[in-house]
């Protein structure tokens, strides 16, 4: 008869994300995660298959927090322009926090590919989500005569996702939201 588990999945999840994003997949063992989740290592490997599958199911964590409000701030600002710098303010305040970790898919991008096809699959996804919700943004934009018409949405959304990134990497050389927010207004001015 199997044991039933006896530690929250979901809460286990939410710290192990804590600590990749901290510290990155490669220098976080097996160890470091068992400790800091109070869980043995069988626990671990009969809830997730392993480190590789508790690091998939981090990165689907963070998808569908914070990754998801990022989207939903989107959905909620007054008018395009100002949803979309509240939303890359809102990315960089959280990159800058903790001396600067970044932003845990961008982190996973750098550190996990090309050579780990499953996280591109899962950063890829969720970028193209992020260009998608801008697009959608954008174009509407367009329709009520907010923003110039000059360029096509999915290009411009597609450049600010982009931009997006690049300005998580700077965060992690620059922990300073103050001295990269002047940045989000130069990429802003792409709308005019």
């Amino acid at each position: 008869m199997a044991r039933t588990r006896e530690f929250d999945t979901e809460a286990a999840v939410s710290r192990a994300m804590e600590l990749f994003w901290t510290h990155g997949y490669e220098a976080t063992s097996v160890r470091d995660l068992t400790g800091h989740l109070g869980i043995g290592q069988g626990s671990l490997y009969a809830a997730f298959g392993g480190k590789d599958g508790l690091y998939r199911a981090a990165l689907e964590h963070y998808r569908t927090t914070l990754a998801a409000a990022a989207l939903r701030s989107l959905e909620e600002g007054a008018d395009a322009r100002s949803a979309i710098r509240a939303m890359l303010v809102e990315r960089v305040r959280i990159a800058v926090e903790d001396d600067g970790r970044g932003c845990l898919v961008v982190n996973a991008a750098c550190e996990r590919l090309p050579e780990d096809a499953a996280t591109r699959r899962t950063v890829r996804d969720m970028q193209d989500a992020v260009r998608d919700a801008l697009a959608d943004v954008l174009r509407v934009a367009v329709e009520q005569g907010e923003i110039a018409a000059r360029h096509d949405p999915y290009t411009l959304a597609a450049f600010l996702v982009t931009f997006l990134n690049g300005l998580l990497v700077s965060s992690k050389i620059t922990p300073d939201v103050r001295a990269l927010e002047p940045l989000v207004e130069v990429a802003l001015a792409a709308l005019d």
